[in-house]
């Protein structure tokens, strides 16, 4: 998670994600690896949920920790609709190494990501994306991704 903001926004502290990650963290929070190094080593389970498109030898795997040489990872929780009332799965973070990136890994997670919601009996997949980061949003509007709503904020002085 510190990787991603880092990315986006490199002259800020993210000391404070610790906190969230304490949070939201849980055994009903699935956290995905893609791990470079997974190869022979992987599970025949991991290989059979492989990314499609991100190469031979990444391998989609839930570790209880991050494997020898992640290169991406998708965290994902769960939400309510604020409309019809309806669990959800919501995507709490989607992040792919720099030097990895547009090569199919992010879409594989997301048609990975939306397997697994729809069977669950989810109905949609909520997320929220920085306007600034226009390689995301540009990845989930060509995915079917639609604007809901707008999160608002207006800086004040205490």
């Amino acid at each position: 998670m510190q990787r991603t903001y880092q990315d986006l926004f490199p002259d800020q502290d993210f000391a404070h994600l610790a906190t969230t990650v304490e949070q939201y963290f849980s055994k009903d929070t699935p956290l995905w690896w893609v791990d470079m190094g997974a190869g022979q080593q992987g599970s025949k389970e991991a290989r059979e949920q492989g990314s499609k498109g991100a190469g031979e030898s990444n391998y989609i795997s839930a570790f209880p920790s991050a494997p020898h040489s992640p290169i991406s990872c998708l965290w994902v929780g769960n939400a309510i609709d604020q409309i019809q009332g309806d669990r959800h799965a919501h995507i709490f973070l989607l992040y792919v190494v720099p030097e990895h990136r547009r090569r199919g890994i992010g879409t594989a997670l997301m048609k990975y990501v939306e397997n697994w919601a729809i069977q669950r009996g989810d109905r949609q997949i909520g997320l929220q994306v920085f306007q600034s980061n226009q390689g995301a949003v540009s990845l989930y509007h060509q995915l079917g991704y639609q604007t809901q709503s707008l999160w608002m904020i207006k800086p004040i002085s205490p």
